[in-house]
C-alpha cells in the first residue's frame, strides 16, 4: 500500500532543498564565529585531497566502471565541528551513450562535480547534505547542460540529506534520504503524474580487525521507499543492495606513504560484484 504524500512543485522542491543546505551552512557559520579565542598553530582551514581508481563505487552502484581520478577541495572550521566542501571526479575512461539525435553509440567521460556541508554535534552525531552533480555523457547523449537545474527528469542533479551516528569508536549507522524526486527518484502514476520516492537507504559499517597499519571494515546497506515501489536504487520493491569488506592498508614507498583500500562489493538487488583499489595520492 502506498502512503499519501502531497505532490511538490519544482520550485518548491528547490526552496526545500535551499532551506536544508542553507540551515546546515548556518550551523557551520555560527561554529566559525566565536573561535576567536582558540589558539591552534597546526590549524589549517583549508585542505585538497586527490584519489586514484580502477573504478568508483557508491551505495552499491558502480558509478563508473572504469579508471578515474577523484578530488576533493574543503574548509575545516577550527573547532572541527563544520565542513564545507566541493568534490569531483573524471574517468580516464569513457562509456558508451547514444546520442538521441543521430542514434549512434558516442564515447563520454565520467564527469561530477558535487558540493557537501556536514556539521558535527558531538564525536558520534553528524548531519550532512550533498548535492550530487552527476553529468556524464549529457551533451554527448544531444541534452543542454545545466548544471543548476534539479528537474526531476533531467536525470543528474539530487540532493540527499545524511545523518551519522557511531555506536561505538568502530561502529557507524548512516542514514540517507534523497529529498524532492531529484535524478528520476519517482515513479510514474497511471494518469502520468509523477510520485517522489523520498528513497532512503541505510548502512551499517564497522571495523572488525586492525594490526599495525592494517584494518578491515565489513559494511551493509539497503534501500526502500515509503511512498512508492521502486526506489533511486532498486527497481522493484526495497531491498539489501550493498554488502562488502574493505581492506585498509598504508604502503610505505621510501620516505613516502601511500595508503590503499580494496573494497570487496557485492550488490544482491543487481546481482553484481566487484572489487575496487582506491589509492590516495594525498
Amino acid at each position: 500500500m502506498k502512503l499519501p504524500l502531497q505532490r511538490i512543485s519544482n520550485h518548491s522542491n528547490l526552496s526545500s532543498i535551499k532551506a536544508i543546505l542553507l540551515a546546515v551552512l548556518f550551523l557551520g557559520f555560527n561554529s566559525v564565529q566565536g573561535q576567536d579565542d582558540l589558539v591552534n598553530d597546526d590549524y589549517k582551514a583549508f585542505t585538497a585531497g586527490a584519489h586514484l581508481k580502477n573504478m568508483h563505487l557508491w551505495h552499491g552502484f558502480v558509478v563508473h566502471p572504469g579508471a578515474m581520478l577523484a578530488t576533493n577541495l574543503e574548509f575545516n572550521s577550527r573547532d572541527a565541528k563544520f565542513t564545507f566542501g566541493v568534490w569531483g571526479g573524471a574517468s580516464l575512461t569513457t562509456v558508451d551513450v547514444t546520442n538521441k539525435i543521430t542514434g549512434e553509440n558516442v564515447g563520454a567521460h565520467y564527469q561530477e562535480f558535487s558540493i557537501y556541508t556536514k556539521y558535527r554535534f558531538s564525536d558520534k552525531f553528524f548531519i550532512e547534505a550533498v548535492t550530487h552533480n552527476n553529468y556524464t555523457g549529457v551533451e554527448e547523449r544531444g541534452d543542454v547542460l545545466h548544471y543548476w537545474s534539479y528537474d526531476k527528469t533531467q536525470g543528474y542533479n539530487f540532493v540527499d540529506l545524511n545523518f551519522g551516528y557511531n555506536v561505538t569508536p568502530n561502529t557507524l549507522l548512516y542514514f540517507a534520504t534523497i529529498l524532492g524526486g531529484g535524478s528520476g527518484d519517482y515513479e510514474v502514476q497511471t494518469d502520468g503524474s509523477l510520485e517522489d520516492s523520498w528513497t532512503h537507504y541505510f548502512e551499517v559499517s564497522s571495523k572488525v580487525w586492525e594490526k599495525g597499519d592494517s584494518s578491515l571494515s565489513l559494511f551493509a546497506g539497503g534501500a526502500w521507499s515509503f511512498v512508492t515501489d521502486k526506489t533511486f536504487y532498486t527497481e522493484g520493491a526495497g531491498n539489501l543492495i550493498n554488502v562488502g569488506a574493505t581492506f585498509n592498508k598504508n604502503v610505505k614507498l621510501g620516505t613516502y606513504n601511500l595508503p590503499i583500500g580494496v573494497t570487496a562489493m557485492w550488490n544482491p538487488e543487481k546481482e553484481k560484484t566487484v572489487l575496487q583499489v582506491d589509492f590516495t595520492i594525498f
